[in-house]
């Protein structure tokens, strides 16, 4: 399929080659046009009001890009438009009248911003040389060097250095050239010389073969132009939602996959199941067995659920219930900040795990005392899941080893009985949209957003047997890889 880009380049590319409008042969040729513009150029070079410049080589058919109709000619901007930059802004240059000016910043594709302008002195020389007057295309030197856009306010302004300002000698159809140039810019015709910045010189825009058509032609070609251009729109904007939509196809369906797995529908129930009933009187069973024996602290009662705040129906033997209420315990790391050494035992935050995974390659570190403390009332183990709570939130990592760690405040853990809850359903469902919209809600403050540990705790979450779980965690697991190769192939599209 043909992108947005392609069938503009296309229909410039016609317009160009002299194939967008017919020929009229009553047109003065374009070879007359040009010797016009020389004796135009000749006349203001001998009168001293444009400086004299080097004769230019005539455009070598290695150098036209493509045939042009026999009234048409190939030539240089040079030979139709006087052209300079604008004034560079030093320290030592400080004389003048204080007037604004636009650089690359402000110069934007058939469009500028004026928001935001800039000021320096200018003397009455750098007046003369550096500012533009309606109808005047300006082209930029630096930074995306080529783009361009005309001048068409009335009022006047000044440029600086990295801005070029093109005037034709003769009169021109100059939103022709902005087309040539928007063409020339998008099939990489125009090429920015340097190292560090790249950038239009002035002798390289001189020196740019352009296509010239007969006066009355250019203007017949922009006409044209403008007819097609709505069309164009429409179709780049339905290019775009089309890419867009393409781009997130996978990641849409993958939580559509993971919604369909928390609603019951992903696999089918089975009646001989435990159901989550059971289930759950088993965790409030061993949470007190806990408490008695002094190994976690009794914790708040967790208001009950409201029908208000179930999203969807579950299947018969599954259980709405809290986050808070299946978890033996939910913490996060110390608030304060640790002494870092230079090495020692990890100290996690939640940089370390927002990808999903928990990674130990560059971390800060702690000494072990400091962290055999910290951990007496965050001991991060293996199995257990830890949740990013702060900047950006929702995000679970499974802990997959027994290497000793400690945790900041940035992140939460998860601990559980992984024979009543299943450790991959329990991840699973913090990544499903019941859980990333409950998340969304109540991740608050400004900066770095937090997800405070009272609102984790009070997620509702749908809960189905035990076995049922294992079936949906097998079942995603044969289905999810699959997108995962549908998005990379979709990213080198």
């Amino acid at each position: 399929m043909m992108t947005a880009e392609q069938l503009k380049n296309s229909i410039l590319q016609m317009a160009l080659q002299g194939k967008l409008v017919p020929q009229d042969y009553t047109d003065e040729p374009a070879q007359k046009l040009l010797k016009r513009i020389r004796e135009k150029k000749n006349t203001l070079i001998n009168n001293k009001v444009v400086p004299k410049d080097k004769k230019m080589a005539e455009v070598s058919e290695d150098e036209q890009l493509f045939d042009i109709p026999e009234n048409w000619v190939w030539t240089r901007i040079g030979e139709l438009f006087q052209h300079n930059t604008g004034k560079a802004l030093n320290g030592a240059n400080k004389e003048g009248i204080i007037l604004p000016y636009i650089t690359t910043s402000n110069l934007h594709w058939n469009r500028f911003e004026l928001d935001n302008l800039k000021e320096m002195p200018f003397t009455k020389a750098e007046m003369d040389k550096c500012t533009a007057v309606k109808g005047d295309l300006l082209v930029c030197e630096g930074g995306d060097y080529g783009r361009a856009a005309i001048w068409n306010y009335d009022f006047d302004i000044r440029i600086q250095n990295h801005v070029h300002k093109l005037r034709a000698y003769e009169k021109l159809c100059t939103e022709y050239f902005y087309y040539v140039f928007n063409f020339l810019k998008s099939t990489g015709q125009i090429k920015g010389k340097g190292i560090a910045i790249q950038g239009l010189s002035s002798g390289a825009l001189h020196n740019l073969p352009v296509p010239l058509p007969p006066l009355r032609e250019q203007y017949r070609i922009v006409e044209k132009i403008h007819e097609v251009l709505p069309e164009w729109n429409k179709y780049e904007a339905a290019s775009t939602k089309l890419n867009t939509l393409n781009a997130s196809f996978p990641e849409m369906m993958k939580k559509s996959i993971l919604q369909e797995a928390v609603q019951g529908k992903l696999v089918p129930q089975d009646p001989n199941d435990e159901p989550a009933s059971v289930l759950l009187k088993k965790i409030a069973e061993e949470k007190k067995r806990l408490i008695k024996e002094g190994k976690i602290k009794k914790q708040k009662p967790l208001p009950e659920i409201t029908d208000d705040e179930i999203p969807f129906e579950i299947p018969e033997g599954w259980e709405w219930v809290r986050l808070g209420n299946i978890l033996r315990l939910l913490t996060d790391g110390t608030h304060k900040t640790p002494h870092y050494v230079p090495s020692g035992v990890p100290f996690i935050s939640v940089k370390d795990m927002s990808t999903g995974q928990v990674s130990f390659s560059n971390t800060k570190y702690i000494t072990e005392e400091e962290a055999r403390e910290l951990n007496t009332r965050c001991n991060p183990e293996k199995g257990d899941i830890l949740l990013s709570k702060v900047g950006t939130t929702g995000i679970p990592a499974t802990v997959e080893t027994d290497r000793l760690f400690s945790l900041f405040v940035s992140v939460a853990l998860l601990k559980f009985n992984s024979n009543l809850i299943h450790p991959d359903y329990l991840k699973y469902m913090i990544c499903s949209p019941v859980v990333q919209k409950q998340c969304a809600e109540n991740t608050r403050g400004v900066g770095n957003k937090n997800w405070v540990m009272r609102d984790i705790a009070n997620t509702v979450v749908p809960i189905p047997p035990y076995e049922e779980q294992a079936r949906i965690v097998r079942e995603l697991e044969r289905i999810l890889p699959q997108f995962i190769v549908l998005e990379r192939s979709m990213r080198k599209r």
